[in-house]
């Protein structure tokens, strides 16, 4: 069911709230979903040097996006339908719960930066798409491709398998058989959805980092390019508050990963709070 495997990633924000919690006696600290270790040193060294917990955040993420983590971070990772590498990604402050969160952000690298100018410089919470990019352009981000070489040939070799696997159901012609393009059937199509669904190791994933400051307060944040091959113009779990991540100064901080379109229903991050703060 959808709730036993939003479940199935939920312990991830749970393990990592509950490690915040405890080194609340000992600050600051930085943790990140994976070893991502280039960036946690990075927003430790800004925390060390008396940096703010934003900044700490912004440039850990940043490190990423550069460094291409895993491949699940940055330009030149999961390529859509298209071929085009888009990015998400949220920044949020624990003591004012303020959040700036990009979405399907094209052609500019540096997403959890974009995102912080939302935050910042606006009164909104999420942009998304060519007017996420626009926003960006406005705020001084340069424009550029994020496709490479690898990307580019990852994608020719996902059309050369008839692109699978897909996100598509119940459409013409099979989405398991067969690239799109993809139209509503006139009546039922002749198979039934295959329960599983389309994610495989290696073909998701994020960064989710929280830091806390000296004095206690806490900021948290992601960056991702999505799943790999994704339809056009979907958005993760990733840039929504409560479900890639969420911060609260009276408890810590938690950030999860996994099945975003799952995690997007359930919000385990927040979840996990509100057993803290209410239950």
């Amino acid at each position: 069911s959808f709730k036993l495997r939003a479940m199935a990633y939920f312990p991830v924000a749970v393990a990592l709230c509950a490690l915040l919690t405890l080194a609340l006696g000992s600050v600051p600290i930085v943790i990140n979903t994976w070893p991502f270790t280039n960036a946690t040193a990075k927003a430790w060294s800004v925390l060390a040097s008396g940096g703010s917990r934003l900044d700490a955040i912004e440039q850990g993420c940043h490190v990423c996006e550069i460094e291409r983590c895993d491949g699940s971070v940055g330009y030149g990772g999961s390529p859509n339908e298209d071929g085009e590498t888009t990015l998400d990604a949220m920044i949020m402050d624990g003591p004012t719960h303020d959040v700036g969160s990009v979405g399907c952000l094209k052609r500019v690298k540096a997403a959890i930066s974009v995102a912080r100018s939302v935050m910042e410089h606006t009164t909104q919470t999420l942009l998304v798409g060519d007017d996420a990019t626009r926003f960006a352009t406005e705020m001084g981000f340069q424009q550029e491709s994020l496709q490479t070489d690898q990307s580019r040939a990852q994608w020719e070799e996902w059309k050369s398998k008839q692109c699978q696997p897909n996100f598509w159901k119940d459409v013409v012609p099979n989405p398991k058989t067969t690239c799109g393009p993809y139209y509503l059937p006139d009546n039922s199509p002749s198979w039934k959805r295959d329960p599983s669904n389309s994610l495989v190791e290696g073909n998701h994933d994020t960064i989710g980092m929280i830091a806390i400051d000296k004095d206690g307060n806490v900021a948290g944040g992601t960056s991702t390019n999505g799943l790999t091959f994704k339809i056009p113009g979907r958005v993760g779990d990733s840039p929504i508050a409560g479900a890639g991540a969420y911060v609260d100064n009276e408890v810590g901080g938690a950030a999860a990963t996994g099945d975003g379109d799952t995690m997007m229903r359930f919000l385990p991050t927040y979840s996990f709070f509100f057993s803290i703060k209410y239950v």
